[in-house]
């Protein structure tokens, strides 16, 4: 089986959505396909290896759903971090800039242990604002950053150049 083949066919162009001249990258088609999201989750898995990862960081709202299936086959809790004002508890925070605006993200304080090693999950890589203030969260939060997996890189963004030395693992580029 192409994986990479069968993620790209299964990925759906949404253009001017949320705003003109964005085209969005839809992965419904893709969850709703049995074994190309299986196959999404063993590959993020077999890339890091079994026992390697102590926490898994899913980056709201699509990186939940890939997020917390990888963090149960690898055997590691689930840390969510997400929009401002979202979380029940003491946060750190993070704001970034997107492609076409601003955000901001937060994690519980008391999210890791000293030294964890935490991989962060996320569908898509675009500018990379995204995936650097969650590695931020996680550095402040006393982890350490093991790497960062996609399932999408929008290279023509260069997100990854914004990440530093993340080891990226991108499912497909485009």
């Amino acid at each position: 089986m192409d994986l990479g083949k069968l993620i790209q066919d299964r990925i759906r162009d949404v253009p001017d959505y949320p705003k003109p001249g964005v085209v969005f990258k839809d992965i419904t088609p893709l969850l709703a396909d049995h074994v190309a999201f299986a196959g999404v989750v063993d590959a993020i898995v077999n890339h890091h290896g079994r026992g390697t990862i102590d926490k898994i960081v899913g980056i709201e709202a699509r990186g939940f759903i890939l997020a917390a299936p990888v963090a149960y086959h690898f055997g590691a809790g689930f840390v969510p971090v997400r929009k401002k004002g979202k979380l029940p508890s003491r946060t750190y925070e993070e704001t970034y800039d997107l492609e076409y605006g601003t955000e901001t993200i937060e994690m519980h304080v008391d999210a890791f242990e000293p030294g964890d090693r935490v991989l962060i999950v996320d569908d898509v890589l675009a500018t990379g604002g995204t995936a650097r203030a969650a590695a931020e969260l996680v550095r402040r939060g006393g982890g350490e950053v093991a790497g960062l997996s996609v399932l999408l890189e929008l290279s023509f963004l260069e997100g990854r150049g914004k990440l530093g030395n993340v080891d990226v693992h991108s499912l497909v580029t485009v």
